[in-house]
């Protein structure tokens, strides 16, 4: 059974917690950002994120200056890889005065594309098959 993101990163928070006021240690799994990411099929995506997409797959141009950083991955939810692998592009928010919070970050891999619409909190990997 798969929980939501955010519910597994509350129970390793609870956990952790938990381990510091009795005394005890905890363990961190490994893969615990691995099963932070959940999924989300392509035709769910919001339209602004196909346009996002899109712009990905043609070089740009992009609206932001931001666009095509390098992702630091500073929140650890995503699988941990090098310096410069995911890169973030702005997922445009209608009506939002500021870049909003929706972000598709890449990876190297083909189609390791991730969508969040919390800004970092939570990603999804997009599912091009469904």
């Amino acid at each position: 059974m798969r929980f939501p993101p955010r519910i597994t990163r509350i129970g390793a928070l609870v956990a952790f917690t938990s381990a510091l006021l009795i005394g005890g240690t905890t363990v961190v799994p490994a893969n615990a950002a691995a099963t932070a990411v959940g999924s989300i099929c392509y035709s769910k995506l919001p339209s602004q994120a196909y346009d996002t997409l899109d712009l990905i797959a043609s070089g740009g141009p992009f609206p932001y200056s931001q666009d095509g950083v390098v992702f630091q991955n500073r929140e650890g939810v995503l699988p941990s890889q090098s310096t410069g692998y995911y890169h973030e592009y702005t997922v445009i928010t209608p009506g939002s005065s500021t870049r909003g919070a929706k972000r598709i970050v890449t990876g190297k891999k083909t189609q390791e594309d991730y969508y969040t619409s919390d800004h970092y909190v939570t990603f999804k990997l997009i599912n091009f098959g469904c």
